[in-house]
Formats: structure tokens, C-alpha cells, sequence
């Protein structure tokens, strides 16, 4: 899991050993959907390892209510079928100089969907080394583990690097296969065990409350535009700035109005009925 062009698919293609996913070099994101390859183990081809390929929530065709469903979907689905995650990889572009407000999101709803439970089987790599000095690199590594991932580390998250290589991909990989499956993400045991809805879920009530956060930015935003507006409404482009602005700012709001639990729905979800 991860930011959309962190190297989610690299990784899995550098794992394979060929081409099994898609890899975007443009600004679009090329994972809208849930995707897995399946490899033989290296130290014992008689076992199979699953990657899932997951898209990050800033796609470009689909909001992230929907990348949210996607995801919640399938891990209800496969733990529903008694499948267990032996862990997860969560990756960040170190070449990044900040943690972006993309970055910060994706990792929010990354925390949200594994859970406390969880966090001893999750590596958090970092990617795009290629892309930065070593010493540059370790820095900004170095203030990931002791700031924004400090709680995951603290409750035994390791952290490890992808290079690009098929060798730095099974390093990662065997860091999670040394350790025992995991019970659940927090989501599943939410959505199967507990009988939630998507919205009810931490990850459901996460992604309300920053989208309710852009709301906000964006009305702000608005009303500066408006603000420079002359007599005759303001020149094309300030115009096309407010007509994105509000198109934007709609999109939001219908997410909002999606995670939104019918009463019929509450009814039916206390009682376990499907």
C-alpha cells in the first residue's frame, strides 16, 4: 500500500520477476483496481507467495471513498474465506524533501485500515533511492522513524529499503514470511466480526474527517477568488480557477454524502442482518 507512483507495482514486478502489473510513468495512476500476482517462494518453490497490489488514495479516475470500498471489500471477502495476511508493505517515496499532504493522508488511512493489532507485521519501506543521496536519504529516513511512523516503530513496525531490485523486494518480502500470519487487519475484524458498515469503520470515520478538512480549505479558497473578483467578474483564468474550485468542492461533498449511514442501514447493522 501506498501513494499512487511511490513503486507499489516495481515492487511487485521486481518480486516476479516480470512484467505482472502495471507501471505508470506519467501522472495517472495505472492500479484503479485491486490486483495479485502469485510467485513460488525462492528458499522453497513448493510455497506461493500473494502480493496484492493495492491503489493509493489519490487516484486519478476513482475518489477515495470508492478506493476505500475497494479495499475494504476485499479484505472482508478474503478473511471472510479464512485467507490471512502474513503482513504488509507499506511504501514512501523517500526522495520526497516533506511529507506531502498526499503522503500524510495515504498513511493515515494505511494506519486506520491495520489497526494497533497489526502493526508487528507491517514494514514501512521507503523507495526511489536512485533519486536522492545516501546521506540525504538517511536523513529524512531517520526523521520518518522518529516522527510521523513513531508509533507504528514504537509498537514493532521495522523499516527496511527497495532499491528497484529483485533482491532489496524478497529482503522486504522475508522480513514479513520470518514472522507468524496475522489474525486480522483491524478493518476485517470490523466489517466481518464486529458486523460494521464502511463508514462506521475507523478507516470509514478517517477519511470523513479529511475530507470535511479539504471542505473547508476549499470554501476558504472560494471566497479569497470571489475576493479578487473585479466588476466585471475577474479575467479567464481567475474565472476557471473558481468554476475547478467549486467542481471540487461538490466532488467533496458527494464523498461526505456517501459515507453517510442510512438509519435502515444502522438498524440492520446492529442486528446482523445482511
Amino acid at each position: 500500500m501506498g501513494p499512487t507512483g511511490v513503486g507499489k507495482s516495481t515492487f511487485v514486478n521486481s518480486a516476479a520477476g516480470e512484467h505482472a502489473t502495471t507501471v505508470g510513468h506519467d501522472l495517472q495512476s495505472c492500479t484503479s483496481s485491486i490486483q495479485h500476482v502469485i510467485v513460488p517462494y525462492p528458499p522453497d518453490p513448493s510455497r506461493r507467495i500473494v502480493f496484492v497490489d493495492t491503489p493509493g488514495f489519490d487516484d486519478t479516475y476513482l475518489d477515495d471513498s470508492e478506493i476505500l470500498r475497494r479495499i475494504a471489500v476485499w479484505l472482508a471477502r478474503s478473511y471472510d474465506d479464512d485467507m490471512r495476511l502474513a503482513g504488509v508493505v507499506y511504501m514512501h517515496e523517500i526522495s520526497q524533501t516533506r511529507m506531502l499532504g498526499t503522503s500524510r493522508k495515504n498513511f493515515l488511512m494505511f494506519n486506520k485500515l491495520v489497526g494497533p493489532e497489526a502493526t508487528r507485521n507491517v514494514i514501512l519501506a521507503t523507495t526511489k533511492w536512485t533519486h536522492i543521496t545516501e546521506e540525504a536519504g538517511g536523513r529524512r529516513e531517520e526523521q520518518l522513524v522518529n516522527t510521523f511512523w513513531k508509533e507504528m516503530v514504537d509498537s514493532g513496525s521495522r523499516t527496511a529499503r527497495f532499491y528497484g531490485t529483485k533482491d532489496s523486494a524478497w529482503a522486504i518480502v522475508n522480513l514479513i514470511v520470518e514472522r507468524e500470519a496475522l489474525a486480522a487487519l483491524q478493518i476485517q475484524r470490523e466489517l466481518v466480526d464486529l458486523g460494521k458498515l464502511i463508514p462506521e469503520t475507523e478507516a470509514g470515520n478517517a477519511l470523513r474527517a479529511t475530507l470535511k478538512s479539504l471542505v473547508e480549505t476549499h470554501k476558504k479558497t472560494i471566497s479569497q477568488l470571489h475576493s479578487q473578483e473585479g466588476p466585471q467578474g475577474g479575467d479567464d483564468e481567475l474565472q476557471q480557477r473558481l468554476r475547478e474550485t467549486e467542481s471540487q468542492l461538490r466532488e467533496l461533498l458527494g464523498q461526505i454524502q456517501g459515507l453517510k449511514v442510512p438509519l435502515r442501514e444502522r438498524i440492520r447493522a446492529l442486528f446482523h442482518l445482511r
